[in-house]
């Protein structure tokens, strides 16, 4: 009886968990005011830069998400490059350069994953300081950052 009751709360809770998650997909899939959803908008910027990736930035990119789970792993890849190539694309680079990457790292990523940052680019010679305006912004912050720099791009 007991392994019964037991049994019945450990599947309870991993269908909640896996419910919790896709709850969260089903979100980011919805389209927003423009028509297009959150995965839309990673998969444009995505297309719109792959060429612009360089294999040194690949590889810097591969090594940032190494610490998420596998499972995870793609889904934080394509958000990351994501934000990636629109932060690039606001600089109108003709290439992705490390800066660019860390920034879109620190803006994609949530701040609990920042501590590992600052960890692998002290273990790469980077300087931290460049990047503390990022690392002190919440969300919120970061979308009216992104707005400021459109707004300054648009006034040149």
């Amino acid at each position: 009886m007991t392994m019964i009751v037991f049994w019945t709360f450990i599947l309870l809770g991993l269908l909640a968990i896996g419910g919790y998650f896709m709850f969260r997909k089903f979100l980011k899939s919805l389209p927003k005011e423009d028509g297009k959803s959150d995965l839309d908008w990673e998969k444009y910027y995505i297309e719109k830069t792959l060429h612009l990736w360089e294999e040194p930035e690949k590889e810097f990119l591969e090594e940032l998400v190494m610490p998420v789970p596998e499972l995870f792993r793609d889904v934080a890849r394509q958000k990351i490059a994501g934000k990636i190539g629109e932060l690039a694309l606001q600089k109108k680079e003709n290439r992705i350069t490390r800066d660019t990457l860390i920034q879109g790292y620190i803006i994609a990523t949530p701040k609990r994953d920042h501590r590992f940052l600052k960890k692998k680019l002290k273990e790469k010679g980077i300087p931290i300081k460049a990047y503390d305006s990022y690392f002190q912004l919440s969300p919120e912050g970061y979308r009216n950052r992104t707005n400021l720099l459109k707004k300054k791009e648009a006034s040149k």
